[in-house]
């Protein structure tokens, strides 16, 4: 086999992988490799016009993996998407840019990560967009903004921004008012002032602001640096293994299979593994890292005993009520007409204007659940963590440790009123992936306008796996998140789903939603916290935020990497990606995985001497 050698050599080319690439390109004397398994799509219309995202979903561009069945959501296999092209998936997702907490990211660090907190990130958050255009005095209100004091300049990075589609659609004015009544108006904006942790927003969406074109890791991190000669970026390119020197837990560089070759490239530094949570626990297992049990099962040789590799998988389930919408109100829906969709993409490639400038989701909120911060819905939540918290002796060593140390968190976040356990969203159109309770299918489209009001759970306490399914790199590998096996995450999102119907007929709404309230599907008008129970077992999907399958912890509480995303037990090796996340953000994941990606990137630079520029 032909071997040519780098200094860096990145498995996988998506979100992360891309911006260290990119990062570390700028010193002109190091030569990096990206293997990405996918194809470039960066002009396929489905991922630069932001409301044919949909279309992506089984596509080509998406791995389509599934979940193991699933007894938490009455035994349904969840659809878990994820990008499978350059530039991983945020060339694919529904592009909400959405910032995190202070107190989530400070939790990092609680949890034995040091230098992961709030003050350790921002300027990578801030490195990794540029901030949206000033906003005209005039569309503030109907922006739902004109309460915030502070402009946010503090983004300064390759990936465009902006309030997406009509500023003038009245849906984030009603929001902004129904929030405000009940008190959970952020007082300012939320990148601004991420330690205000409760309360609603107008979020912005990765799309540029000019073209109203989708911005992601490949257009905004590789593309203006494609011309480098030391960066080498192959697609269809697929890694098999890592390599070792013999007898050794020194890593030498990797396998891959790219046009019916098998190739080995050596790596004079460092392999980074960026291939997302399904995949990188993958790759580490099938080249002998990860839990022996497992690895010897499948005939391979072990390198390194880590039994966290696959584990701690978490992911964001959403379930949502659609109310159809009074007359005159802009939804994404007509886009199902043929004549329609046309005339709309005429209008795109015309003036960059009109339906297709959104992928719809353009109003956000961070919420506690409003019944729990006081009186008996507080005792009520103080019995339920005690009687569901890890019992010693129910889990072996580390998994005790780590269980522990996540409960602490969990019961942290409910427990404070200004901390969220939920996220709150609005899509402009009937969504037609989640299932209708009654049958488990999806319901066919059906006439009419239509908003989505959905709650996501945002510090989910069940934990799943991500484990090789054979020894074969390309079988997909059993994904089981064990959604809903926690009694309080079951609890807490059914109380969410009975606020947010109740959000739903506040009478901000009344212009926006039919009157009187008119829900789908059936099943949708659920009068009581077991009825809503039932309903999120039954309509809950994923929101395709996969994370911490190679946690980032201390090594005794079932971590995979440390602080600086080394592999404990491995030279020459780290993790840069959505695994390594300890504890998920409580909105959409790309921008935390920007930032981390940009810290990850300073972090090599500096052990290495690295220059920051091109020379």
């Amino acid at each position: 086999m032909n071997s040519e050698s780098y200094d860096f050599i990145i498995t996988g080319g998506g979100t992360a992988a891309l911006v260290v690439a990119a990062r570390l390109s700028e010193d002109s004397s190091q030569r990096i490799l990206v293997l990405e398994a996918g194809s470039d799509h960066s002009e396929d219309p489905r991922v630069k016009i932001p409301a044919l995202y949909p279309a992506l979903k089984k596509s080509e561009a998406d791995w389509g993996f599934q979940t193991e069945t699933q007894p938490g959501l009455n035994n349904r296999r969840i659809n878990m998407n994820q990008g499978n092209a350059l530039g991983g998936s945020s060339a694919i997702n529904a592009q909400v840019f959405a910032p995190p907490t202070k107190k989530l990211i400070d939790s990092w660090a609680l949890l034995g990560n040091d230098g992961w907190t709030w003050e350790g990130l921002r300027d990578y958050y801030a490195k990794a967009y540029t901030s949206p255009p000033r906003v005209p005095d005039n569309i503030k209100k109907s922006l739902g903004i004109d309460g915030w004091t502070a402009k946010n300049e503090l983004g300064t990075g390759p990936v465009q921004v902006s309030f997406p589609g009509n500023p003038s659609h009245p849906l984030r004015e009603a929001w902004a008012a129904a929030f405000k009544d009940i008190g959970y108006l952020m007082p300012n904006d939320p990148w601004v002032d991420p330690s205000v942790g409760v309360g609603a927003f107008s979020n912005l969406a990765s799309i540029d602001p000019v073209k109203r074109e989708r911005s992601h890791s490949a257009s905004a991190y590789y593309y203006p640096v494609k011309s480098r000669k030391n960066l080498h970026v192959l697609t269809n390119a697929i890694v098999e293994k890592i390599l070792f020197e013999e007898n050794s837990t020194k890593v030498t560089g990797v396998q891959y299979r790219h046009e019916t070759r098998t190739k080995t490239a050596s790596a004079r530094k460092e392999v980074i593994v960026a291939a997302g949570a399904m995949q990188s626990p993958k790759l580490l297992e099938l080249s002998g890292v990860g839990n022996t049990s497992i690895l010897e099962r499948h005939g391979i040789k072990v390198i390194k005993h880590l039994e966290g590799v696959g584990e701690n998988l978490q992911d964001h389930l959403v379930c949502e009520i659609v109310c159809e919408v009074a007359d005159g109100i802009e939804t994404l829906d007509p886009l199902q007409d043929p004549e329609v969709l046309r005339q709309s993409m005429q209008e795109f490639m015309t003036n960059h204007t009109g339906l297709l400038t959104t992928g719809g989701f353009e109003t956000y909120a961070y919420m506690p659940v409003v019944k729990y911060q006081s009186g008996k819905g507080l005792e009520f939540l103080k019995q339920m963590l005690d009687k569901n918290r890890p019992a010693p002796g129910n889990l072996s060593g580390k998994n005790q440790t780590q269980a522990s140390a996540y409960y602490d968190i969990a019961e942290s976040t409910l427990l404070d009123p200004n901390a969220p356990s939920g996220a709150y969203l609005t899509g402009l159109a009937n969504n037609s992936a989640s299932p209708d309770p009654a049958t488990g299918e999806p319901a066919p489209p059906v006439p009419g306008g239509y908003i989505d009001f959905a709650a996501v759970l945002a510090q989910p306490l069940s934990r799943g796996s991500v484990h090789i399914k054979s020894s074969d790199v390309s079988d997909a590998p059993i994904i089981d998140p064990q959604y809903l096996t926690n009694q309080v995450d079951v609890e807490v999102l059914a109380e969410h789903m009975l606020y947010i119907q109740t959000l739903a007929a506040s009478p901000s709404f009344n212009g926006i939603f039919k009157q009187p309230l008119k829900l789908s599907p059936p099943a949708a008008y659920f009068t009581d916290l077991d009825a809503a129970k039932e309903y999120t077992r039954a309509r809950s999907i994923s929101m395709w935020h996969p994370a911490g399958t190679c946690a980032m912890l201390p090594e005794d509480k079932g971590g995979v990497v440390d602080s600086n995303l080394k592999v404990y037990g491995v030279e020459n090796l780290r993790v840069v990606d959505s695994s390594i996340v300890p504890v998920l953000p409580p909105g959409n994941l790309q921008s935390t995985i920007y930032a981390l990606a940009e810290k990850a990137a300073d972090l090599i630079k500096m052990e290495y001497g690295l220059k920051t520029t091109d020379e």
